[in-house]
């Protein structure tokens, strides 16, 4: 069972599971289109309790401004490895297919939305002029 899914039935719109066989497509092809945070965390990890349901509240706020991708590392080891995740909750975020920033532990409300508003900025700062 996905952790998320049974603490947070109720999963905002722009909020999803991802492994390792959607990766590609889910988060670093959909990045292209728009932001995508990839929250890295595990069911044993307290501090990923906690983070989880701010990155939910944060991704309603935004409503489609970014998505939120969740990765549940037990079972998707490569994609912590390939990030070189040292710990867990890691939140990475992708943006036109490439990993442009990461934060690690539990931050508060305030640091999240000034994390969210940065790269959604740069998001639209590297479109094409005519797609902007």
């Amino acid at each position: 069972m996905h952790l998320h899914h049974a603490l947070h039935p109720d999963q905002p719109a722009h909020a999803y599971d991802v492994e390792e066989a959607n990766f590609d497509e889910r988060v670093v092809a959909r990045s292209h289109d728009v932001p995508v945070l990839v929250d890295i965390g595990a069911e044993w990890c307290s501090p990923c309790l906690v983070l989880a349901p701010l990155l939910e509240k944060l991704v309603r706020e935004y409503g489609g401004r970014f998505e939120l991708a969740r990765v549940d590392a037990d079972e998707n080891m490569r994609i912590a490895g390939r990030h070189q995740v040292r710990g867990f909750p890691t939140v990475i975020a992708y943006s036109h297919g490439e990993e442009v920033d990461r934060f690690h532990s539990t931050k508060p409300m305030h640091f999240l939305r000034e994390f969210a508003d940065k790269v959604i900025a740069g998001h639209g700062a590297g479109l094409a002029p005519e797609q902007a």
